[in-house]
């Protein structure tokens, strides 16, 4: 369900996505994203059910510093989302299923950004 990513395999893998792929950083001491994590192995047949070709990726940011600053992450968990290999946004939204669902709806709905 969630495949890990670092930096030797991030831009690769991501580019190679097709449809929605929700990529997130965490840390090994964050609450929040272990939170995060589970929910989303917990509910991932719903996001399968919503987006059909939906994928998760993970970069564990103590382990990818140059990821995070090229995302410029400054809070963990952050989310950002692509479709079809190409970056879309930062997703912000509150750990809960359905909200994660209507921000990836509303993001969607809005132009692509460049990415960071």
């Amino acid at each position: 369900m969630i495949k890990v990513l670092d930096e030797f395999n991030f831009h690769p893998e991501i580019s190679q996505s097709a449809g929605i792929s929700l990529v997130f950083f965490s840390g090994p001491h964050c609450a929040s994203c272990h939170h995060l994590r589970d929910l989303i192995n917990n509910e991932f047949q719903l996001f399968v059910e919503h987006f059909s070709d939906f994928h998760v990726y993970e970069v564990k940011a103590d382990q990818a510093g140059a990821l995070v600053n090229e995302f410029n992450v400054f809070h963990l968990p952050s989310m950002f989302l692509y479709r079809d290999g190409k970056y879309h946004c930062e997703l912000q939204a509150e750990a809960n299923p359905q909200k994660i669902i209507e921000a990836i709806e509303q993001a969607l709905s809005q132009p692509a950004e460049e990415e960071p």
